[in-house]
């Protein structure tokens, strides 16, 4: 095992991440004065009841940050780049934890995880999985659940679409021009089993998931990712190329290229088990937070996606402080983490890029990262991706 930080106790982080509990719970609404855990182990919960899912969320949540990004799409053509990767390490169920908006749910089928943890400093990206999560859990198939996200028609003969490639499905819902119908009902439908959960979300956070759905109904599958302050980048990739990307064998390997992939996903958010949670990587709790709520249940983190999070950590002077809180997560020799580089940061071509995209996916074994934070065997970003990597 790697030589871990000193770490101060996890008493007080462990304090309230009791689940269960009645009524209405809002993010960041936490317990006064710390509560005894009993030191039993338990499983990972096979379903969380909707309290104990809103419970669960808001108790590991931090208060919200700033973000220049609107957060609904990736911009990440090299995202399924490491799936081979990830197969050959090894890894597989357990927990996962990542960052942004849907690209995670293609890692969480791929190592088909048994409960998921959608983290990001953006509290709107907790409310964008609100809405997946409400599509998922409505959805028949795999083009209901694009045409409730995009507000768009579906077919009479639905059902004969379950199978179908995606590349047949994502060409029919492009097809279809947004009617005001559509999207009122899909808004109808998704409102309805938001409005389920106990959360007491305010106006503003409704508004925040009407505008997110409003926006994929004008865009359509064409939506790119956007900067805010900034132009659109037209090289950025649209909805419907990320869902068609290939991995490095040549395979579609998004959530929604099979139904298996897709079905995964979708049971374990009809189950409750994917739990967005609003936190900074380097954060004073979140993320050490959910080490701790795992290590609690005897299992371990099997795939670790941080996006490209980490040159903004260093470039704010906080990478020491998410290596601390990477040092919480259980893990072993079988869990991976994924990150992603882009062309401005790294300079010159890396070499497990693939010619034609912007970013590149590195995976790399989680414990060797934790094992260099600790260590101090870094001096800078560049240094700290560069740790041994897993054979594209």
């Amino acid at each position: 095992m790697p030589r871990p930080f000193a770490l101060t106790a996890l008493a007080v982080l462990l304090a309230p991440l009791l689940i269960g509990g009645h009524g209405s719970t809002r993010w960041n609404d936490l317990p006064d004065a710390p509560v005894v855990i009993a030191a039993a182990r338990v499983e990972l919960p096979r379903t969380l009841t909707p309290a104990e899912f809103a419970r669960l969320s808001a108790s590991l949540s931090e208060p919200g940050g700033y973000f220049d990004s609107d957060n609904l799409v990736s911009n990440e053509t090299s995202y399924l780049h490491v799936l081979g990767a990830i197969r050959r390490a090894g890894a597989h169920g357990g927990v996962y934890v990542g960052v942004g908006p849907d690209q995670g749910f293609s890692y969480i089928a791929a190592v088909r995880a048994e409960f998921a943890f959608a983290i990001d400093i953006r509290r709107d990206n907790a409310l964008v999985h609100l809405l997946y999560k409400a599509a998922f859990e409505e959805a028949r198939n795999r083009l209901e659940y694009l045409a409730l996200l995009f507000g768009r028609p579906v077919p009479t003969d639905l059902g004969a679409w379950d199978d179908r490639p995606i590349a047949e499905i994502v060409a029919w819902v492009s097809a279809q021009p947004a009617c005001e119908r559509c999207i009122a009902d899909a808004r109808h439908r998704l409102n309805a089993r938001i409005a389920r959960l106990p959360m007491r979300l305010s106006d503003d956070d409704l508004a925040v998931i009407a505008r997110v759905h409003d926006t994929y109904a004008a865009e359509g599958l064409g939506i790119r990712y956007t900067s805010l302050g900034r132009r659109p980048r037209p090289y950025y990739p649209s909805y419907e190329q990320l869902v068609l990307e290939r991995d490095r064998d040549g395979n579609v390997g998004s959530y929604l290229a099979t139904v298996e992939g897709f079905r995964h996903v979708q049971e374990l958010q009809r189950r409750n088990l994917v739990v967005p949670v609003v936190g900074d990587l380097a954060g004073p709790r979140a993320l050490a937070a959910i080490g701790a709520w795992t290590r609690e249940r005897d299992s371990r983190v099997s795939l670790f996606y941080a996006s490209n999070v980490e040159y903004y950590l260093a470039r704010d002077r906080k990478l020491d402080a998410f290596g601390q809180n990477l040092a919480t997560l259980p893990h072993d020799g079988r869990s991976v983490l994924v990150r992603s580089l882009f062309r401005g940061t790294y300079g010159a071509m890396h070499p497990h890029a693939v010619p034609g995209h912007l970013s590149v996916q590195l995976a790399s074994p989680l414990d060797a990262v934790i094992d260099a934070f600790g260590n101090g065997e870094y001096v800078s970003y560049m240094d700290i991706v560069a740790r041994p990597l897993l054979d594209p």
